[in-house]
């Protein structure tokens, strides 16, 4: 139980990735605060934050579910509240919460662009700012961003500049924020997948049930999100670790248990 007495603050974990690690994180103890928007269910989505504050209590944590839109800074500064006078502080905070479009430029509508870049960017960078006064007192503070390593390739750069923009700003923020808050002993770090992951977005925007079926699952970034966030002293910080990195450092190897379909081909994901 390495999380107990920990309280996790985690946007956009109704379901998917955030919804795995924070379920990780309960069973080993963890309070977590939910911050996302799902009040009532969409089907093609599925969750709520209701329903993921009940599975993590079934899975031994204790749960805070707050409707959070991190685009308004109002709510963002209401939900670090009502984390801190549920639980008395915040020990991790884990930037989930990501808007996707794999459009061109000319495609790229402006709506489409703000909305990629007022959550990942903005929503990102403040969600972070107001829990920071409260990471300073915890004694073994984490900022762990679901962002991939800094490929500045045409590949990335030439497929969709905006989105491909907002994830590598991402990224930065967590390489900025080791290095400006180091002497304050958080660690901050990014994580991003090797292969695509069975997800909401992978079923509905990027390859339907198909690529779902060359993918890994939610699990093994739960796992790799369990051990980076185990490490203390800043043992881990500075990083944009991609998943298969962190366990191999732990000394995992056999990947095959996450493999949505066994001995599946596998497919890349973006960035990688």
């Amino acid at each position: 139980m390495h999380f107990t007495n920990k309280t996790v603050l985690i946007s956009g974990a109704t379901r998917g990735i955030g919804k795995a690690i924070a379920i990780k994180l309960a069973s080993n103890g963890a309070n977590i605060v939910i911050a996302a928007k799902s009040t009532e269910e969409n089907p093609k989505l599925g969750g709520t934050i209701y329903s993921a504050a009940a599975e993590i209590e079934a899975a031994g944590g204790k749960a805070l579910a707050v409707q959070t839109d991190i685009r308004f800074e109002d709510q963002i500064q209401h939900v670090v509240q009502q984390a801190v006078e549920k639980f008395g502080g915040i020990d991790i905070v884990i930037n989930n919460a990501s808007a996707i479009n794999l459009s061109g430029t000319e495609q790229t509508e402006s709506k489409r662009f703000d909305l990629m870049h007022s959550i990942n960017v903005r929503g990102t960078f403040l969600f972070t700012k107001h829990a920071i006064p409260y990471l300073k007192k915890s004694s073994n503070a984490h900022i762990l961003t679901l962002s991939p390593p800094i490929n500045i390739i045409p590949k990335w750069l030439g497929s969709h500049v905006a989105y491909t923009m907002s994830k590598f700003n991402m990224s930065m923020m967590a390489l900025g924020w080791a290095e400006e808050f180091k002497n304050s002993k958080i660690a901050s770090n990014a994580l991003w997948p090797v292969t695509t992951i069975d997800t909401a977005a992978v079923r509905n925007i990027l390859g339907g049930e198909m690529l779902a079926k060359m993918s890994r699952t939610v699990d093994i970034l739960a796992d790799a999100a369990y051990f980076i966030l185990s490490k203390e002293n800043l043992e881990y910080t500075g990083n944009t670790f991609l998943d298969e990195e962190v366990l191999a450092k732990e000394g995992i190897t056999d990947l095959s248990k996450y493999s949505v379909v066994k001995d599946a081909q596998l497919y890349k994901d973006l960035f990688v």
